[in-house]
């Protein structure tokens, strides 16, 4: 698994965490970073989470206005909660991170949504974040 990879599956256990808990996901996040055993390669790792963290909580009512507007009959508050995370998440790499190309977001988060959502979670993060996919300007 890739150091992005690991930062991405951080970034969203943070922000699913605080959602539950009604905390700060980056406090949450610096809480697992000091609990981590092993150091190895972990400063990078938990540097790139932040950063997603960090987007997705300065531009979250775009994120998720833009998320309402291509998953239609399904309101934010009725998707599961691990879902909303996912797609926070890739939703402000495709629309304002700009730096990995839409395909490698998509997969990744259609891989975290098999991972640790429902069993129809994957096809319906892969539809939603394909549409905004396509919104998506060229770099």
């Amino acid at each position: 698994m890739s150091s992005r990879t690991k930062s991405r599956k951080r970034a969203v256990d943070a922000l699913y965490a605080a959602e539950l808990r009604d905390a700060m996901a980056t406090d949450l996040l610096e809480e697992t970073k000091q609990s981590v055993i092993d150091h190895q390669n972990q400063d990078e790792i938990f540097d790139f989470a932040n950063d997603l963290v960090q987007g997705v909580l300065a531009n979250q009512l775009e994120i998720d206005a833009l998320l309402e507007s291509v998953s239609q009959n399904w309101p934010l508050e009725r998707m599961p909660a691990v879902d909303r995370a996912i797609l926070r998440v890739a939703t402000y790499e495709l629309a304002f991170a700009n730096e990995t190309p839409a395909q490698v977001v998509i997969s990744e988060a259609v891989a975290l949504a098999s991972e640790l959502s429902t069993d129809d979670s994957s096809t319906f993060v892969n539809g939603v974040l394909a549409a905004i996919a396509a919104t998506r300007k060229p770099i």
